[in-house]
């Protein structure tokens, strides 16, 4: 395990030197249920991944009692392959909704606040974090290597968020939605994704000296929309987050997002700024049978339980950036690769 160098507590930044090394690997996932054996977190410890990243669904809790969410948090917590993982690999987690409490909840929750003390307890978080102070979990890590600074941001997509719209036909005749549709679209500006709090320190993030820029998220952000929960269904703040890139130029931003119980890379591509990646990985122990349309798909879908991982190569000028699928077999079944330049302002 590579050694932390510096913890920058008051900017809720985990400063990481990696002083050897000149790659930086980050695995990730999502959708792990309690009572799967979850064979996957071994495949994941042989792989020697300096980080793991827990995208949301990290438990199925779906309740409003917390004497049931603990529990289940003790299943995992007791499972041999988890403990493996925990013993070998550093962890960082954000939610979504399963972990939060309930199925597609918002900010209408009425057990978040004791939801988050479950959720920082079972991670670990300490007592002195500013995770633990402000509303939410969002926080944000810095990894140097090789005199690359990597910023690793989770955001929290439950807390603030309003409701979803119930679908109302937006894509009514489109034959490539053979299945029934949730959600629809926020056509006006002021329902919410990440609340005005959340976007004003997101901002302040954006002003933080890094190479690379990984933005957790649990619900997708670079695909189109499906009728389930996205970023789609917030067209505005998805906008927002997009202007937010354009106007600070910030360079070598893409995303790692869970939740819908399979794997692909997405890319959403606008004129203002560079192809903006997405690579989910959704499926620790959850499948689903179909996956949705998705015209910005590149890569995939891996149906089978899975994990992501983001292999940054720092010995360079221009350093690459390998996205990888693998599944639970141990089998490769994405690999993506580009360059910090393909993620840059010109």
């Amino acid at each position: 395990m590579k050694q932390l160098c510096l913890l920058l507590g008051s900017l809720l930044l985990a400063f990481s030197t990696f002083c050897q090394d000149s790659s930086f690997t980050i695995a990730f996932g999502s959708c792990a249920h309690q009572t799967h054996s979850l064979p996957i977190f071994n495949t994941i410890v042989d792989h020697k991944p300096d980080l793991f990243v827990f995208l949301g669904d990290n438990i199925y809790g779906d309740t409003k009692d917390m004497a049931v969410l603990k529990s289940k948090y003790e299943q995992l917590r007791s499972k041999p392959s988890f403990q493996r993982l925990k013993d070998n690999v550093d962890i960082v987690a954000t939610w979504d909704d399963h972990d939060y409490g309930w199925n597609d909840a918002g900010e209408e929750y009425p057990q978040k606040e004791a939801s988050k003390k479950l959720f920082l307890d079972f991670f670990d978080e300490p007592v002195s974090s500013e995770r633990r102070e402000h509303s939410g979990i969002y926080t944000s890590y810095i990894y140097e290597v090789n005199a690359k600074r990597i910023q690793l941001i989770l955001l929290d997509n439950r807390t603030f968020r309003d409701k979803v719209k119930p679908y109302s036909g937006e894509v009514n005749g489109d034959a490539r939605y053979f299945y029934q549709l949730d959600y629809g679209i926020h056509e006006s500006p002021e329902p919410t994704f990440l609340g005005e709090e959340q976007w004003q320190w997101l901002e302040k993030q954006f002003d933080v000296p890094a190479d690379i820029r990984i933005i957790g998220s649990g619900s997708q952000f670079g695909i189109e929309f499906n009728g389930y929960e996205s970023w789609a269904n917030f067209p505005h703040e998805q906008l927002r987050l997009l202007n937010l890139i354009h106007s600070t130029k910030t360079n070598g931003v893409l995303f790692i997002t869970g939740d819908v119980h399979y794997g692909e890379i997405s890319v959403l591509r606008t004129n203002k700024i560079y192809p903006i990646y997405d690579i989910t990985s959704s499926g620790l122990s959850s499948t689903w049978h179909f996956a949705t349309p998705n015209r910005n798909r590149i890569e995939g879908p891996i149906m089978e339980n899975h994990f992501g991982l983001l292999t940054i190569n720092c010995n360079e000028e221009d350093p690459s950036i390998c996205m990888e699928i693998w599944d639970v077999t141990n089998n490769r079944r994405v690999e993506y690769t580009v360059r910090l330049s393909d993620i840059s302002f010109n």
